[in-house]
């Protein structure tokens, strides 16, 4: 019988907390851990996630998906953007930080015997700039065995924009995007960049994902109108070793929007999570 853990409070390494989910199915036999990194704008429980999160619990996995501290929502409301000071506040380091933090608390002795967590069998999976912080994660972190990334940024200097945009931020300190979805205007502070810069010898994905000997998985479709398709070619072709899924047609979402109210995964997500499922499986 599969079991979920909603809203699990863990203490965050940057003054906020982290809240997570964990589906499992329990068994006698260790099982594979797949901890999911949600992307820009996004949060754990966005569009159809919840029932991924149930598909991989059903295929044999301890599967876990958190909200990163800085995204925005809060314990009391992890799927609604009432935090926007700290959305503003975020940054890559921090996010590496805060999924640290869930691999620690993952693989502390308690939790891993308690989900009956293989610790040699752990798996990252992430959306969008979730992606990318996996990436960035699991190329100076030997725990990690095996990471799927779905229409992943792949460079996250193509993230701040032109000379232009990156002066009129400087000037004002904050720049804005709407979230389409809330028409909510989201603050991006310009400490975002500086501390990109700051870092940017362990944050430059180019160089750190050619460092990647582990099984590598790459998902995208064809029509994504956010990071557009050939991205994940050129990343392909930095980490040759690494398996290619081609949505025909496919969105940035893969079909997923939020709210999703239906029952099942939509038909292009679907496809992606079988493939995805099918490679952690690959020789474990």
């Amino acid at each position: 019988m599969l079991e979920v853990l909603h809203n699990l409070v863990i203490q965050g390494p940057h003054q906020k907390p982290i809240v997570l989910d964990v589906y499992y199915t329990p068994s006698q036999k260790p099982q594979p851990l797949v901890i999911f990194c949600h992307g820009f704008k996004g949060f754990k429980d966005w569009g159809p996630f919840p029932l991924v999160s149930h598909y991989f619990a059903e295929q044999g996995f301890v599967f876990i998906k958190f909200n990163f501290s800085h995204n925005g929502t809060t314990p009391e409301a992890p799927d609604q953007f009432v935090d926007l000071e700290s959305f503003g506040r975020n940054n890559f380091m921090i996010e590496l930080d805060d999924l640290n933090c869930v691999i620690d608390w993952c693989l502390e002795e308690a939790q891993y015997k308690r989900f009956h967590v293989n610790p040699d069998q752990l798996y990252l999976l992430g959306h969008s700039r979730g992606a990318a912080i996996a990436i960035l994660k699991a190329s100076e972190d030997d725990r990690i065995k095996k990471i799927a990334t779905w229409a992943p940024v792949h460079d996250p200097e193509r993230f701040f924009g032109d000379d232009k945009t990156l002066a009129y931020w400087k000037q004002t300190g904050v720049l804005y995007v709407e979230n389409m979805r809330t028409r909510q205007q989201m603050p991006l502070y310009w400490q975002f960049y500086e501390n990109y810069l700051k870092h940017r010898d362990r944050l430059h994905l180019p160089t750190r994902v050619r460092d990647l000997k582990i099984p590598f998985f790459i998902a995208h479709g064809t029509q994504d109108d956010t990071i557009p398709y050939v991205a994940s070619l050129e990343l392909h072709s930095w980490i040759p070793h690494a398996k290619f899924f081609c949505v025909e047609e496919g969105g940035h979402t893969f079909g997923g929007h939020h709210p999703w109210p239906e029952s099942s995964i939509p038909e292009d997500c679907i496809k992606v999570v079988q493939a995805t499922t099918a490679f952690f499986r690959e020789n474990h």
